[in-house]
């Protein structure tokens, strides 16, 4: 094979890599695929390549023998150890300006270490969120890449022609430094947690309240993917509502209700306890996953625990709309945290992220897309500096119209004994953030009373003072103060 004939490298041949790679075929670009377990690429190169202008590698060396200068070498394997462990037997074949490219789903502190030791070597590092399952890296994904940016102009031309496209435009542009791109794409899969645990509890509350069959319930997501709830999750959850197994039965209810995770929700959660932002609906959604593993606990508890007697008797179309309007205002206030959380992540880490081509990104490709993801663009092209998506104009009067039937559904939830822990979340958040009084005050008093951690008086803001409560427990503060 002649040298330097490929676009690009592809190291990782699962679903996914098979399916970028031929992505990138289809779009011209010649891809050297290679796999650790060799014989995978024969295997590819014979079957889902064979008639294409794929070439394969069947060694690491062989493989950037093959590339085009500055060579692009692209990892789709599992990140940490097996990132670490290519990225250290790269280093040595690779030269100054070429570029790899991280597309899994590694911790975006992973991705900001590789960035600052290989910047002495010349050898640029790019960190890149890949979203939309085997589907979407077929036939068009949701990019989101940060790293290096002087390696973007070399990958650009490649990346921005194999994405989605919404209203024709890419999703997929540069975010930013370092993490930033895989630090979006946690983001996103924390979004995803939410989205996914507020559309199972509507799911629970039209199974356990209103006890509706479940092509009816088919019928209902289908409808409300019609307006402004339209997108993917809920189209797929019509899907799976509406499919029967080989015996003719509906396959959900024969489903063990265990939720497993990858742990992207789970680090959206950490990084928002680490960043001090009240991410609370992506936090309850993450938990309801680890709620929903004790199943043989769950069971015992059942036999046990009293419930609630309450049944519900109002109208059940009324509710339906009620349910409608609360998952439309609660997926609202899970993308205003999500949006919380990367500008506080964009201020600690230096990074200059443009929310509103963020948004773009995920409008097409990524398990997340939806139809309002548009005005969220709009809103942050509006106003780059919006401190928080509620307080958007569009988005506030959408608020306001959806809010009464969020309380609605919660209050319903809570009579009946059905869980509802993300749309409780989503509300206890939206009255924590509208209101300019919490009883915080009591918080720092009782602080101070048992750990001399001082307050502050409204009249003085800024200025930290303590009390001596109980007469003798002394008139020195604690030598630090934590928000």
């Amino acid at each position: 094979m002649a040298e330097g004939k490929a676009d690009i490298a592809l190291i990782g041949l699962a679903v996914m890599g098979q399916n970028l790679i031929l992505n990138m075929n289809d779009h011209g670009f010649v891809v050297c695929a290679y796999n650790r377990t060799v014989s995978k690429v024969t295997d590819f190169l014979d079957n889902e390549a064979k008639g294409t202008k794929i070439i394969g590698a069947n060694s690491l060396e062989d493989m950037v023998s093959k590339l085009k200068k500055p060579r692009k070498v692209m990892l789709l394997v599992k990140a940490g150890f097996a990132v670490d462990e290519f990225v250290k037997k790269l280093l040595p074949l690779l030269e100054k300006g070429d570029i790899i490219i991280d597309g899994g789903n590694s911790q975006y502190t992973d991705t900001q270490k590789w960035c600052k030791e290989l910047k002495p070597t010349g050898i640029r590092y790019i960190g890149m969120g890949v979203s939309g399952g085997e589907d979407g890296a077929r036939y068009g994904p949701s990019l989101m890449p940060g790293g290096d940016p002087e390696a973007w102009p070399h990958v650009k031309p490649i990346f921005q022609a194999i994405c989605a496209k919404a209203n024709n435009e890419p999703c997929c542009d540069w975010v930013g430094e370092d993490g930033a791109g895989h630090f979006v794409k946690m983001v996103h899969n924390g979004i995803e947690y939410g989205d996914m645990q507020l559309i199972c509890e509507a799911y629970s509350l039209m199974k356990d309240v209103l006890g509706l069959e479940q092509s009816k319930m088919a019928q209902v997501f289908d409808d409300w993917n019609k307006g402004e709830l339209d997108s993917f999750l809920i189209e797929i959850t019509r899907d799976i509502l509406n499919f029967k197994d080989k015996d003719g039965q509906y396959l959900l209810p024969k489903i063990r209700d265990t939720a497993g995770q990858k742990g992207t929700g789970k680090w959206t959660g950490i990084s928002a306890l680490q960043y001090g932002v009240p991410v609370t609906l992506i936090g309850e959604a993450v938990f309801s996953r680890c709620l929903s593993a004790i199943k043989d606990e769950r069971v015992e508890a059942s036999k046990v625990l009293p419930g609630s007697n309450i049944k519900f008797t109002g109208n059940k179309e009324e509710f339906l709309v009620h349910l409608r309007k609360a998952l439309f205002a609660s997926k609202v206030i899970s993308y205003a945290q999500g949006f919380m959380l990367l500008r506080e992540a964009a201020k600690e880490n230096n990074w200059n992220l443009n929310y509103g081509s963020i948004a773009l990104m995920w409008r097409g490709g990524c398990i997340i897309r939806s139809a309002f993801l548009g005005n969220i663009k709009e809103a942050y092209t509006k106003n780059p500096q919006l401190s928080n998506l509620l307080l958007d104009p569009y988005f506030c009067e959408k608020m306001s119209a959806s809010t009464p039937s969020l309380r609605q559904v919660v209050a319903q939830a809570a009579l009946v004994g059905v869980p509802a822990p993300a749309f409780g979340a989503a509300l206890a958040f939206y009255d924590g953030y509208r209101s300019s009084v919490l009883p915080a005050n009591l918080l720092q008093a009782q602080r101070d009373y048992f750990g001399a951690h001082t307050y502050e008086l409204l009249s003085k803001p800024g200025t930290f003072v303590h009390t001596n409560w109980t007469g003798h427990g002394g008139n020195i503060s604690a030598s630090t103060y934590n928000n």
